[in-house]
């Protein structure tokens, strides 16, 4: 029996400790907000997030991050932007095991992965990263999913493999954590464009182009900034990519779609709730034009999201770009 601490108390944290819990492992979760705290300790759920699921007593809520001392493992499941003051929180913890990070995206203005943020912070610290399809409200209703868990030592990601495995949940390592983060990233922007496009009543073959081509601009990023080509065809890249652009779950698809109908931007954030592509869209612009990538999706976002491009103007952009080979 190891033990876990999971910081995070939203729905994929939780859902990850539901199943670490399964796993016959020693659970603690944490949050740095009190009134939270205090309704997951007295309801033992969260309905808003995990409709119809209980969390087992055994499981400790906690707004003590020294709870994660003496942790086998301590998963980091925060929204991006709160990456960086969660591993600063997690400096003053001694013995706190593995770090495996599950949120994804990039820290605004530095660009950097999340992965490189942690390491910053907690420089002694083996860093992993788990990522792939994979919508909490299925992963705690034990629906079969598979992820990929990423970082430099084998030894270690095969300690996380076991952990976390079991018969609704496998995992695969594979030691490219560039392409791995980037792969969990991107696809959000590519979520919203999808959104967008159903939002805008276009039809299933405007998707599914819009979801290859997609796919193309995130491994050409993703190889400019040393990843592996083959990494985009595994589940934290096309995996990751179809369920994101597909799914009723799916926050960034959902936000992509309100906007199409012509929800304003910041209306629908304020709908949907944080949408980790509309961050990481601002960031991979910035990256695409940092190493010369051509990515006409994730800059026609950028300009619906950041610079008040209509709508109506969206698909021309990329209707009549000049011919190309495939």
């Amino acid at each position: 029996m190891a033990k876990i601490t999971v910081l995070g108390a939203g729905g994929w944290g939780l859902a990850l400790a539901l199943t670490l819990f399964e796993n016959k492992h020693q659970v603690a979760v944490w949050s740095p907000f009190a009134q939270e705290v205090e309704n997951l300790n007295a309801t033992r759920k969260n309905d808003k997030l995990l409709k119809g699921i209980t969390i087992p007593k055994e499981i400790t809520v906690t707004d003590d991050i020294s709870i994660s001392s003496g942790s086998d493992i301590t998963v980091i499941a925060t929204p991006s932007f709160a990456v960086r003051q969660t591993a600063k929180r997690l400096k003053e913890v001694e013995n706190h095991g593995i770090v495996v990070n599950v949120a994804k995206g990039f820290e605004a203005d530095t660009m950097l992965r999340l992965s490189e943020v942690i390491k910053e912070e907690l420089p002694s610290s083996f860093v992993a990263v788990l990522s792939g399809p994979s919508h909490a409200e299925e992963v705690a209703r034990k629906i079969p999913t598979m992820l990929t868990v990423s970082g430099s030592d084998l030894n270690s990601l095969k300690t996380v493999q076991q952990i976390f495995s079991n018969n609704f949940l496998r995992v695969y390592t594979n030691t490219d954590i560039v392409g791995v983060e980037l792969g969990g990233a991107l696809k959000n922007i590519i979520a919203v464009a999808a959104g967008v496009c159903d939002g805008i009543g276009l039809g299933d073959n405007s998707k599914a182009a819009l979801i290859t081509r997609g796919l193309a601009e995130m491994i050409r990023l993703g190889e400019s900034m040393g990843a592996n080509a083959s990494t985009f065809s595994g589940l934290s890249g096309i995996g990751d990519l179809i369920v994101t652009c597909t799914s009723v779950h799916s926050r960034n698809h959902r936000f992509g779609e309100l906007v199409g109908k012509g929800t304003s931007v910041s209306e629908a954030l304020d709908t949907v709730g944080t949408v980790e592509g509309y961050f990481a869209c601002k960031m991979a612009y910035s990256l695409a034009k940092k190493y010369n990538v051509d990515a006409p999706i994730i800059q026609v976002c950028y300009e619906l999201l950041y610079n008040g491009y209509s709508v109506k103007d969206v698909v021309e952009p990329l209707m009549t770009r000049p011919f190309k080979n495939e």
